[in-house]
């Protein structure tokens, strides 16, 4: 690896880059991330040239040699894809056989069709975050769009009623649950347990997605009464397949790497011998690599090949399954670089003694960090990635669980208030055809509540294990 490690951070035995005092380096932080936000909001540069930009700004206005900010920039990006990219890879692919197999469409209309009247946002919620699961938020929007539009105009219900507990379910996973991308680059920074995150993410996702959906969206569907708008429905995966994979094979394939994950953290707690085979085994079949390689493999035969797909038909949903992902792929990349240089020019030590100064608990100051971040770039993966590198210091002395509950604060932080510079906020006016105050009032709120309570879910945790 070529990033500090916390141990590293703690006992400090590494002179950082530059000798700048707290000042110089508060300045220059805010400086460097004033830079990476103009460049994305005014001259709506990509987020992986910004936060290149960024980087470089950031330790030039550190007062570090250029030729140190470039190694530390470069260093972090390549640890950060080497720790992340595959899994992005393999996630990406689970994702698309789910959506061109049909199997995303089956788990829809199975739990629809057991659903109706008062269940109906309850049923939103579960097919949104079992779908959210594998995939990217934006992806498993455009999946799950066509599914809240046709509901809505044949149930006759409340755009809102059921557009708001979908959202929820995938919004919440995208910001708390591995393998998506954020909580991945978190817990890799803060050198957290992915099992007990992955436990501990579930036990606050469950509460916060029924606050942020089915109850919000009955506040929601006051506020803002809108028709589902025709143009916007467009044609499923599933309306050109002659055949699609059964609802208990594709539930099974979508849940395997949970499975395995929460397995290998179980298996940690009850064994605690490293030495032991079962526990050897486990770590193998539980780490994500493992656990989502075998999904992908499971779902070629449960989703590709139960849809009737040939093998070239497979090869080319996995060929075009890795195209979309290079640019999540080179921003969360650009985002570990630009936390390396965060940490290499000695952020991680001025927020450790400011955390100390201000006895502000850390996993509150953690959250902050992420709140900030989010508003000012509009980006929860670039959120994530930057508070977990400002962070990762004040994990030194935390136990496994409070690890993975700063890990949860960051993720959570990172969903607060999306507004006009998040290209989810867009992506939901358009679809659902809403004017800006109206998507203020709806998605905007939605992802504050959802911020607010699973931070506080955190806390209130921290108190308890």
């Amino acid at each position: 690896m070529t990033h500090l490690s916390v141990e590293m951070l703690a006992a400090d035995p590494v002179e950082p880059i530059t000798s700048a005092g707290h000042a110089q380096l508060g300045i220059a932080v805010l400086a460097g991330i004033a830079v990476i936000v103009l460049l994305i909001t005014k001259f709506k540069l990509h987020a992986f040239l910004a936060l290149t930009v960024g980087s470089l700004a950031l330790g030039a206005f550190a007062g570090a040699p250029l030729d140190k900010a470039i190694t530390s920039f470069t260093g972090g990006l390549g640890s950060t894809v080497a720790g992340v990219g595959v899994l992005i890879a393999l996630g990406a692919i689970l994702g698309k056989l789910l959506a061109d197999s049909g199997g995303a469409d089956q788990i829809v209309d199975t739990i629809l069709a057991r659903a109706s009247g008062r269940a109906m946002p309850w049923a939103m919620v579960l097919i949104a975050s079992v779908i959210g699961l594998p995939l990217f938020f934006e992806v498993g929007i455009v999946l799950l769009i066509p599914v809240v539009l046709m509901v809505a105009k044949r149930g006759n219900y409340s755009l809102m009623r059921i557009g708001i507990p979908a959202l929820a379910g995938l919004s919440v996973m995208h910001g708390l649950i591995p393998p998506h991308p954020g909580p991945l680059v978190a817990i890799d920074a803060v050198k957290a347990n992915l099992g007990v995150t992955l436990a501990l993410g579930v036990l606050v996702a469950i509460p916060t997605v029924i606050i942020a959906g089915p109850l919000f969206s009955k506040v929601a569907a006051r506020w803002v009464d809108v028709p589902a708008p025709e143009k916007m429905i467009p044609q499923r995966p599933s309306e050109e397949l002659e055949k699609r994979p059964g609802f208990g094979a594709t539930v099974a394939t979508v849940l395997l790497p949970v499975v395995l994950m929460l397995a290998k953290a179980l298996v940690d707690i009850v064994v605690d011998d490293p030495e032991t085979t079962v526990q050897r085994v486990f770590d193998v079949i539980g780490s994500p690599l493992i656990a989502l390689l075998a999904a992908v493999v499971v779902g070629m035969f449960t989703l590709g090949r139960a849809a009737g797909f040939t093998k070239d038909r497979l090869s080319t949903t996995v060929e075009k399954s890795l195209a979309p992902i290079a640019g999540v792929l080179m921003i969360v990349g650009a985002g570990g670089g630009f936390k390396q240089t965060l940490i290499d020019i000695g952020v991680g030590r001025m927020i450790l003694d400011f955390s100390k100064d201000w006895s502000i608990p850390a996993l509150l100051l953690a959250w902050l960090i992420a709140v900030a971040i989010r508003l000012a770039t509009g980006s929860a993966t670039v959120a994530t990635i930057s508070a977990a590198g400002l962070a990762a210091p004040l994990a030194a002395d935390m136990s496994t669980a409070h690890t993975a509950l700063l890990v949860l604060a960051i993720g959570a932080g990172s969903l607060f208030f999306s507004h006009v510079n998040d290209a989810g906020f867009w992506l939901v006016k358009e679809y659902f055809g809403l004017d800006v105050g109206q998507t203020v009032k709806t998605w905007s709120v939605m992802e504050t509540i959802i911020s607010v309570v699973a931070g506080g879910l955190v806390l209130l945790l921290s108190l308890i294990i």
